[in-house]
């Protein structure tokens, strides 16, 4: 069940008299994040507004998987994939461990796999 779209003209989205409350406003402040908090959440938004990266982490979630793995899953070359993941193992949203010769990747934590869910859930509405 879906929410009902509203369409959004620049008249309903203003005050039509200027009153700042204050208490929401120091309520607001209260619970603010750091900038560097923001900073990084607005990065790892950004990473996961690319399509290729979000693929590979929705691969990622269902289990590990290599370099070669991930290359042929999406067409793309192993440099690419290498690249990709070395921004999302940046920002702790993918881990590597090494087995023999092999180095295989898979979600940071929980928490990588819970914001992908809610995305999903979010746009399947």
């Amino acid at each position: 069940m879906g929410r009902p779209k509203q369409k959004h003209t620049e008249k309903n989205e203003t005050c039509s008299v200027r009153v700042v409350h204050l208490e929401r406003v120091a309520k607001a402040r209260d619970e603010a994040i750091s900038r560097r908090e923001a900073e990084r959440l607005a990065l790892t938004y950004k990473a996961l507004g690319d399509p290729t990266r979000l693929r590979m982490l929705m691969a990622l979630a269902g289990g590990e998987m290599c370099v070669c793995d991930l290359a042929a899953f999406l067409g793309l070359t192993e440099s690419a994939i290498s690249h990709h993941l070395r921004r999302l193992k940046d920002l702790a949203l993918v881990k590597s461990r090494r087995e023999g010769q092999v180095l295989y990747y898979s979600l940071d934590d929980e928490h990588v796999s819970e914001l992908l869910n809610i995305g999903i859930e979010h746009v399947r509405e």
